[in-house]
């Protein structure tokens, strides 16, 4: 008889991928065909809501169906459905012309640039080379490889973006790992990392920006850059410390012999760091002003999506040409910059139709029982919420887009602070670890050949990490996040 060659192997394991799929997209096309349904309602809704808010809704709810039960492409449904909403006469032309005037758009326009400039400069590989000298052993190897991941949230905007940075880096440090274990750690290590370490930085994700965005739009009020600095990188420390140690105890469980087997070439353990090189001393000069100038907006009055600008200028400017044009440009993910843009624009019109005034009237009028609940039962409602998303909605984006509006119109209904349930709301969705689909960064490690992880062990991981998640979120609340003048009422 054959033996179970890697091969059969392989073709199990897509057939068992299969399987999930066809089961997760049923789940989907249940939500969806919901969806619709309530959509296809709205115009036989009582009196009150003026013919635009209808559309508005309508075209939203459509797109959530589409959004979540179809394969097409995100941006492309949410183009569609701004065009839907211009032509059914629900809002003029101009929302569709202002969506990429948002200040989200050029955010995240010149944070990919920074990105790109990151990596050409070569800080990249310079953190690698970092965490290689340091490397004396597997615990050692894991845990400065957590460390080096922290700052990469303050100037790359995206999960995958990050992921895919990294991906060379972490096939770099894997060839000190001699067993099968070992490396799979290393691949779910990473991408874990990289989504708690999302809620450290205001541009950490870019659901962050469509829920400030939407914020700002129903509240006229935002969270600046240094306040959540100052409540997110603490907790994405604390949360990157605790992945660290719960997937080292589940890889080394039964394993603690297989664990210490490493690699110690000589010749990496005596190199010296290098020089800076030019181009590495323009980048971390450019990107240290950018944070400086930042945590300053209260200061100098710019936001931070122009000294965004302005750093990815600076970085392609002659004489300095870190980055060259036609890179910055191609480094950018315009797919996702115009979902971006239709999809905040949609959300934007809900609030400008007075269907967000309509539906806190209307949808929520039963909610203010919650008002009387206890705070700590009001929150964790909230944060279950925003934890558990992940597993309906798999698109990061995609869940501040649906999301936030609601729990918009929760915040206002209860008389609730808005802005600390959309920090709170946005925090918890960036818990999303739980199915290789829940994260594109988790994608990117799964489907690598060299290095990667297995399903099952994601989902286990998640069992435990995903109630110490929701603790820890608590805990920070009513702790370190109140002494620094957070509050649900205040």
């Amino acid at each position: 008889m054959m033996p179970y060659s890697r091969v059969d192997r392989y073709h199990s394991q897509v057939q068992t991928k299969k399987q999930e799929h066809t089961m997760t997209v049923s789940r989907r096309q249940l939500f969806a065909a919901g969806c619709a349904l309530a959509a296809c309602a709205i115009f036989f809704l009582p009196e009150g809501l003026a013919y635009e808010g209808k559309i508005a809704l309508l075209v939203f709810l459509l797109s959530m169906a589409m959004w979540i039960g179809t394969t097409l492409p995100a941006g492309y449904v949410a183009i569609c459905a701004l065009a839907a909403t211009i032509l059914l006469k629900g809002a003029e032309p101009e929302l569709l012309y202002q969506s990429l005037s948002a200040e989200v758009v050029w955010l995240m326009i010149g944070s990919y640039v920074l990105g790109e400039g990151v990596k050409q400069s070569g800080l990249a590989g310079r953190m690698s080379a970092g965490v290689l000298r340091r490397a004396q052993n597997p615990d050692k190897l894991f845990f400065w490889t957590m460390l080096a991941l922290q700052p990469l949230a303050f100037f790359i905007p995206s999960t995958s973006g990050r992921a895919a940075l990294t991906l060379p880096i972490v096939k770099n440090l894997s060839v000190r790992l001699k067993e099968k274990n070992q490396k799979q750690a290393l691949a779910v290590l990473v991408p874990s990392v990289i989504l708690m370490t999302t809620s450290a930085s205001l541009i950490g994700a870019g659901s962050h920006l469509i829920g400030l965005q939407l914020l700002k739009e129903a509240t006229g009020e935002g969270i600046s850059y240094l306040k959540w600095v100052l409540w997110g990188a603490p907790f994405a420390l604390a949360m990157s410390m605790i992945a660290f140690a719960v997937i080292k105890g589940y890889f080394t469980k039964g394993k603690s012999q297989s664990w210490k087997a490493f690699k110690e070439p000589a010749s990496v353990q005596a190199d010296s760091p290098a020089p800076y090189s030019k181009n590495e001393k323009k980048a971390l000069y450019i990107i240290g002003g950018l944070v400086i100038l930042w945590m300053s907006e209260s200061i100098h009055g710019f936001d931070i999506a122009f000294i965004t600008i302005l750093g990815a200028a600076a970085l392609m400017a002659p004489g300095v040409e870190i980055v060259s044009w036609k890179d910055g440009v191609k480094s950018v993910s315009w797919s996702l910059i115009l979902f971006v843009a239709a999809a905040s624009a949609l959300g934007t019109n809900l609030v400008r139709t007075g269907a967000v005034d309509w539906g806190s009237g209307k949808l929520f009028q039963s909610l203010e029982l919650i008002g009387n609940f206890p705070e700590w039962l009001v929150l964790m409602v909230i944060l279950l919420v925003g934890v558990t998303s992940h597993l309906y909605i798999t698109s990061h984006t995609t869940r501040a887009v649906v999301m936030i509006p609601s729990l918009l119109l929760l915040s206002e209904t209860l008389g609730m602070d808005a802005g600390t349930v959309v920090f709170l709301s946005l925090v918890g969705m960036n818990y999303c670890m739980t199915f290789p689909v829940s994260s594109k960064a988790l994608l990117v490690y799964f489907e690598e050949e060299e290095i990667n992880y297995q399903a099952g062990d994601l989902l286990r991981l998640s069992l435990i990490l995903m109630p110490i998640y929701l603790f820890v979120m608590i805990l920070f609340y009513f702790t370190y996040w109140r002494w620094t003048g957070m509050g649900l009422w205040v």
